[in-house]
C-alpha cells in the first residue's frame, strides 16, 4: 500500500480548483465578442429560464489580510460606497433590459473584499434597488459574507429584514501569531458576538470559514482555532486551503515560503481538522466543506442534487449565474464572462452604459461534457463517463494510474473516488481537463496552486 506521504509527493501539483470548467487562464482559447455572448445569452435565457443566481462582488476592504486571493480595493475612505451601489444597480437594469423578462432571483450572494464595509443603509438601497427591476424568489436563499470585527447588530438586522437568511463569517484562525502574519486581527469574543447576534434574529445558517496552511499554523494552535470555532456550533463549516501564490499575491510576500506549513504537514492539518469535525456530528461535503446532519446542503450531497459555482457548494441549481461587480463572473449555458477587474474601469463601463465584461469564454460541445463531468465529481465524488472519454488513450492510462494508487474504483462507465482519494479529487478531475497541459506549457511560472 502507497504511504499517504508518497502520494502526496507525487499527487500535489499544480491544478485548478475547479470552481469553472474550463479554469479562467484556459479561456483566451474561446474568446467572443460581448455582442455575440449577450445575444447567445439572450436566446438561451429564452428556453431555459428558471430562476436565476446573483452574485455581487464588493471590493472594498479597509486593509489587507496578507493571506487573501480575492480581488479587492483597500480604502477607508467610506464615500465610496454609493457610487459603486448605483452601479450594481445600473448593471442589473442593462442585463435585465437585454433579457426582455424579469428573471426570478433564487439565490443572491453578496462576496469581497469586505461586504459589510457598506453601511447597512447604502446596503438596503441595493437590495431595493434590484428588487425594482426583478423579484426575489420567496424561498430562495440570499447569503452574505460578514468580517466579524465590523458586522454590526444593524447590518445583520437590516440584512434580515431584507430577506437574507445565510450568512458566512471569514474567521481563518483564532492564533494571536497566526493573526497577525496574516493582518486579520479578530478576538474570539468579536466572532462569538456576530453569531449569537446571527441567532438572535433567526439566520437558518451560520457558516464559519477556516483556513489550513497559514503560516506558523501549529497541530495545537489549528486544534484550539477548531475547538473555539465549534464551541459556537456553525451549521456549516468551510475549511479551506491556504493558496500560497506570492507571485500572484504580493501581500503574501509578508511571510516566507518556510513560514508556511509544509505538503505533509499541511495534509495533516486538514486530516487533524476532519476528524474534529466528524467526531462532532459533521458531514463532509465535497473537497472541503463540512455540514451538520439536518443541514440542506447535507441533505442536497445525500441526495446527489448538490450543486457547485463561483459561490461555492450551492442547492440552487440554476442554469444561470449573473455576476455583478468589478471582477465578477457569470456562469451560464452559453459560457463564461468576467468583468473588468479595477474599479474605476467597471464604473466607467457603466457610466458609459457599457457591458463592463472584460474576458470570457464560449463553452464548446465537448466542454459541455467536461463541466458536467468535474461538477458530479466535485459535489459527488462519482460520475458516468462517455464512451468517447473512456476510449481516450491518455485519459484511460492517467485513469489506470489513480485506480493503482487506490484513489478511484472503476466500474464500466463509471469511477468512483475512494476515500483515500477525496484529498486528490482536483488531481482526479484534472485528468479531463484538455486545457491543462498546454495552459503549463505556455507559462514558465506555476499558474495554479498546489492540489493538496
Amino acid at each position: 500500500m502507497i504511504l499517504v506521504s508518497e502520494l502526496i509527493k507525487k499527487y500535489n501539483i499544480p491544478v485548478p480548483r475547479y470552481t469553472s470548467y474550463p479554469p479562467v487562464p484556459a479561456w483566451e482559447t474561446n474568446k467572443f465578442s460581448n455582442d455575440e455572448y449577450l445575444d447567445k445569452l439572450k436566446l438561451e435565457f429564452k428556453k431555459n429560464d428558471q430562476g436565476i443566481s446573483l452574485y455581487i462582488h464588493l471590493p472594498y476592504c479597509e486593509s489587507l489580510c496578507t493571506y487573501c486571493g480575492c480581488n479587492t480595493r483597500i480604502t477607508v475612505n467610506h464615500a465610496v460606497e454609493l457610487p459603486y451601489i448605483n452601479a450594481l444597480i445600473k448593471e442589473w437594469e442593462m442585463y435585465v433590459s437585454h433579457l426582455d423578462k424579469k428573471p426570478v432571483i433564487n439565490e443572491l450572494h453578496l462576496g469581497g473584499g469586505t461586504p459589510t464595509f457598506f453601511s447597512p443603509e447604502n446596503l438596503t438601497k441595493l437590495i431595493n434597488g434590484l428588487k425594482q427591476i426583478s423579484p426575489l424568489s420567496e424561498n430562495g436563499d440570499f447569503s452574505f459574507e460578514g468580517h466579524p470585527n465590523n458586522t454590526s447588530f444593524g447590518h445583520l438586522k437590516t440584512l434580515r429584514e431584507l430577506g437574507f437568511n445565510r450568512v458566512s463569517f471569514g474567521v481563518q484562525d483564532f492564533d494571536e501569531k497566526v493573526q497577525i502574519a496574516i493582518n486579520r486581527i479578530q478576538p474570539f469574543e468579536n466572532v462569538k458576538r456576530v453569531v449569537d447576534w446571527s441567532r438572535h434574529f433567526n439566520y437558518k445558517s451560520v457558516n464559519m470559514d477556516l483556513v489550513y496552511g497559514l503560516p506558523f499554523q501549529t497541530k495545537e494552535s489549528v486544534i484550539e482555532t477548531i475547538d473555539k470555532a465549534l464551541e459556537l456550533s456553525p451549521d456549516r463549516i468551510a475549511f479551506y486551503s491556504y493558496a500560497h501564490v506570492p507571485w500572484v499575491k504580493p501581500g503574501q510576500r509578508k511571510f516566507g515560503d518556510n513560514d508556511v506549513p509544509n505538503d505533509d504537514f499541511k495534509r495533516e492539518l486538514f486530516e487533524i481538522g476532519k476528524k474534529k469535525f466528524l467526531d462532532k456530528g459533521y458531514i463532509q461535503i465535497g473537497l472541503d466543506h463540512f455540514a451538520k446532519p439536518n443541514d440542506e446542503l447535507t441533505i442536497a450531497f445525500q441526495n446527489h442534487t448538490l450543486h457547485r459555482n463561483f459561490m461555492g457548494y450551492t442547492i440552487q441549481k440554476t442554469n444561470f449565474l449573473f455576476g455583478l461587480g468589478t471582477s465578477s463572473i457569470s456562469d451560464s449555458i452559453v459560457g463564461f464572462a468576467q468583468n473588468e477587474k479595477t474599479v474605476e474601469a467597471y464604473l466607467t463601463s457603466i457610466e458609459e452604459g457599457n457591458f463592463p465584461i472584460s474576458k470570457g469564454h464560449l463553452l464548446s460541445t465537448q466542454d459541455m461534457v467536461t463541466k458536467n463531468i468535474v461538477a458530479n465529481l466535485m459535489c459527488n465524488f462519482f460520475t458516468l463517463l462517455p464512451e468517447h472519454i473512456i476510449d481516450d488513450t491518455d485519459v484511460k492510462g492517467k485513469l489506470a494510474d489513480l485506480f493503482h494508487d487506490k484513489l478511484i474504483s472503476i466500474k464500466d462507465n463509471s469511477i468512483s473516488v475512494t476515500e483515500e482519494g477525496k484529498p486528490f479529487i482536483r488531481n482526479i478531475c484534472a485528468v479531463f481537463d484538455t486545457y491543462l497541459k498546454n495552459i503549463v506549457a505556455k507559462n514558465a511560472a506555476p499558474v495554479y496552486s498546489k492540489s493538496v
